[in-house]
């Protein structure tokens, strides 16, 4: 049905292969048989070149916390562009978004800007191996980073390379990345803090930083137990290593971000999505006297620049989103996301079959399981096929979604959109098992809408 109902994105992808490989320009967005074309956003939906239309439940990849094309965002790009949008100089609204930043953020004391989530983590590494002199990098097993080399290992790893659950494997990720670079990361298992600190407390005279998402995203929006990120809080402070918190996704949860729902203040915080507006955009925020390492008029200073660091457009659009993510909506949104993740989990139930959802606030993610899974390995034992035929019934009923089950809510949402995203799944996954059946829950039981 998905190729029948999307004839001119299929003609677009055929197009777009010839100057770009694959049609795309994003790995994340490509799927088979050909990935979708947008036409146009316009508050919580999206529509496509052949006109259909999709409650967009993804809001790139959560960045878009407050839709598209947001009237108050839009406005405030469109009076920076009017003036200018990128200086070789020093301006008023990066002072601005730096000033809020430190004004929600607990942990923040000082900020650096970059262009995305990425750089932000290049960054934050450089100064923690600067500032501690020591040269590894600890992540957990699952953990996106970005697209950096440094970084890139064990994000999705093949089970039968991954190593055991309690000392995971350092595994690249693709051929081509810099060698040496796995030399220098530990992989620790996620939400299991006597096998990470069995791992890290040998290394502690090398150990630079831990960095780890308080909410895994690649791995199925899988929050981390308080237990676990308080602990490895306590850990890093014994071994004289820092912390740092990649809150790119997870700054949406609340104005102070996900550190301020657990209590656990890092030495260094990666930022990026949604302090942008919904224009490319990466910060790192922490102690000051870590961040005292970038300036510019201290000797030995570490040099960071970069031509488009702190645009003009982007800071106009980020403090605009920012002033509309007040405390007050941060806690109905995730409110909203609770309430949903529990319905998903309540259709698996009362149909028979493997569906739930993890996540924590307004990010979630459908898994075709019975349990939520509490890592990446659990999450691993969905079966792939089953959802990648899920995605496909997902844009098919008109909910626009991570091909792996990723969901998130924008400000512009409310009970209704919710009710309609509910109905969507159940359709979907009743399609999917019609096509692909799932293990019942219950020996023998039928799902009767599936026939």
């Amino acid at each position: 049905m998905y190729a029948a109902r999307t004839v001119a994105s299929a003609s677009r992808a055929a197009e777009a292969s010839r100057v770009m490989p694959g049609g795309d320009t994003r790995a994340i967005t490509w799927f088979l048989p050909h990935p979708l074309f947008v036409e146009e956003g316009r508050g919580c939906e999206l529509v496509d070149v052949d006109g259909n239309v999709y409650l967009d439940l993804l809001s790139n990849y959560t960045s878009l916390v407050h839709g598209h094309a947001h009237p108050a965002i839009t406005a405030a790009v469109a009076r920076q562009a009017a003036r200018g949008t990128a200086f070789a100089a020093a301006h008023d609204g990066q002072v601005q978004l730096a000033r809020l930043l430190c004004e929600r953020v607990g942990s923040v004391e000082r900020v650096r800007f970059c262009n995305s989530g990425t750089e932000a983590v290049m960054l934050a590494l450089r100064l923690a191996r600067a500032f501690t002199g020591r040269p590894l990098v600890a992540k957990a097993e699952g953990g996106y980073h970005g697209s950096w080399d440094g970084v890139e290992a064990s994000v999705e790893p093949e089970p039968a390379t991954a190593g055991s659950r309690e000392r995971p494997a350092t595994v690249p990720e693709s051929e081509g990345l810099l060698p040496g670079a796995a030399e220098s990361l530990v992989v620790i298992p996620f939400n299991d803090l006597a096998a990470a600190e069995a791992i890290l407390e040998p290394l502690a005279d090398r150990l630079a930083a831990v960095i780890i998402e308080p909410v895994a995203g690649v791995a199925g929006t899988i929050p981390a137990d308080p237990e676990y990120l308080q602990g490895l809080r306590a850990l890093t402070q014994r071994l004289g290593a820092l912390l740092v918190l990649d809150e790119v996704i997870t700054l949406r949860l609340a104005p102070g971000g996900a550190q301020a729902l657990y209590g656990v203040s890092p030495d260094l915080t990666t930022m990026g999505k949604i302090i942008g507006g919904g224009l490319p955009v990466g910060a790192v925020g922490g102690r000051e006297e870590v961040m005292a390492l970038t300036d510019p008029g201290r000797p030995g200073f570490l040099p960071h620049s970069g031509t488009f660091n702190g645009n003009a457009a982007t800071t106009a659009a980020g403090v605009a989103a920012l002033e509309l993510l007040t405390a007050a909506e941060c806690e109905r949104l995730n409110g909203l996301g609770d309430r949903f993740r529990e319905a998903i989990c309540a259709l698996g139930a009362e149909l028979g079959l493997p569906v739930t959802a993890s996540g924590l606030g307004s990010l979630l993610t459908i898994h075709l399981l019975d349990e939520p899974p509490g890592n990446y390995r659990e999450a691993r034992r969905a079966d792939p096929e089953g959802v990648r035929l899920l995605h496909l019934a997902l844009l098919n009923e008109g909910v626009f979604a991570a091909r792996r089950g990723m969901l998130c809510l924008s400000t512009l949402m409310g009970e209704s959109e919710v009710e309609r995203a509910l109905a969507a799944i159940r359709r979907a996954v009743l399609a999917v098992h019609a096509e692909r059946p799932l293990p019942t829950r219950a020996a023998g039981e039928l799902v009767a809408e599936a026939r």
